[in-house]
């Protein structure tokens, strides 16, 4: 049997793709959403602090609204928050609330918010944050300073740390005759006077031991403390730089002898104490060299029980080196220094030379005084 053919109409066709599937009516899941969105969240968030950070930054390191130097005194125990009102309060940090922000934030982010040290700052124009922290984190308050006259008693020093007006604080310890070294000492405000009390006297025995260990072999002084003594009265005969080694020179020179040390300080000192240099005196009066005094070295052998100041440096190192010369006395030869003499003749014609000094220098006081004054 034969099977006929089919038509080409009736050729073989390709089936139909299936259709495609519904789509699901069931919502999408939960957890996707809240994925994506906190991913979102993240992503813009650390943009927007990045940016803060940025901005932040940059107004920490520019320039301050600070028109003129101020002066900040920042109290012990302000903390950061004291610290920022008192800079926003006079101007140096903007008093808005974003600036206080900005400044706040800085310091803790360089770890410096316990770092902060209290006194005295002084703030350029125009300082930024940054370096108002760098300044309060180093400590670059503003120094005050107090100068010790050389030869000046331990009364008369007290009475000028009493009186400046920056320490703070009551004196609780009075130091020694001798202790204390003429200086210029530095603090800062709110320094107590106690402290720089204590710093001159520690300044002193550092310096002592130095010029101890340093001083020439065989001098007539068993102690320290007896250089002390010796560089006071030094530091009184004379004001002259040049002159200090050759006065303790003398002195050295008279104690080897055994000789007295004829000193007229020891004379005032001995009778008045820290009053002995309170006004100018023309001399020594009988009276007074006749006076029963313990530190009169015109009446005792050797030394003085005590300093009768406090020698400065120079003083004590003529003490610990005189000059090596021969002189036994000294006399003022009326320009401020002294002319030395090795014996007592020598000495008798220099002081006649001065004796004649002083009835001229007299002599002019009153013709000066006699002299009509001009009228205008």
């Amino acid at each position: 049997m034969r099977i006929k053919p089919k038509s080409p109409r009736e050729a073989l066709q390709p089936e139909p793709a299936p259709a495609p599937p519904q789509r699901s009516h069931h919502v999408r899941n939960p957890l996707v959403i809240l994925i994506n969105l906190v991913i979102t969240l993240a992503v813009f968030g650390l943009a927007a602090v990045g940016g803060a950070l940025y901005f932040g930054k940059q107004k920490f390191e520019e320039a301050g609204p600070l028109d003129k130097e101020a002066t900040v005194v920042i109290s012990s125990g302000a903390g950061l928050s004291g610290i920022t009102d008192r800079l926003s309060g006079k101007g140096v940090i903007s008093g808005n609330l974003f600036d206080e922000w900005v400044f706040n934030l800085g310091i803790r982010f360089y770890k410096n918010a316990t770092k902060l040290k209290a006194g005295e700052y002084a703030f350029a124009p125009g300082v930024s944050m940054q370096e108002i922290m760098n300044d309060l984190v180093d400590g670059k308050a503003v120094t005050h300073a107090v100068t010790v006259p050389e030869g000046w008693t331990t009364a008369q020093i007290i009475e000028r740390v009493r009186e400046h007006p920056v320490l703070v604080g009551e004196i609780s310890e009075v130091p020694a005759e001798g202790s204390l070294l003429p200086e210029t000492y530095t603090f800062a405000r709110g320094a107590s006077r106690q402290d720089v009390l204590n710093q001159m006297k520690a300044a002193q025995e550092k310096l002592l031991a130095e010029v101890w260990e340093r001083r020439t072999d065989d001098l007539p002084v068993a102690s320290p403390e007896e250089l002390v003594i010796l560089a006071s009265i030094v530091e009184k005969e004379t004001a002259l730089a040049d002159e200090r080694s050759r006065v303790a020179g003398v002195f050295v020179n008279r104690l080897n002898k055994n000789m007295r040390l004829q000193s007229d300080p020891t004379i005032l000192y001995g009778l008045y104490g820290s009053e002995a240099w309170s006004k100018d005196r023309s001399g020594i009066k009988q009276s007074e060299l006749k006076a029963e005094n313990k530190y009169n070295t015109y009446q005792i052998d050797g030394l003085p029980p005590g300093p009768i100041g406090n020698p400065g440096r120079a003083a004590m190192e003529a003490v610990a080196n005189p000059s090596r010369t021969q002189d036994l006395f000294f006399v003022a030869d009326g320009t401020g220094g002294h002319v030395f003499a090795e014996t007592y003749e020598q000495h008798q014609e220099n002081v006649r030379k001065w004796r004649q000094i002083e009835r001229d220098q007299r002599q002019a006081e009153k013709d000066k005084e006699k002299k009509p004054s001009k009228s205008n």
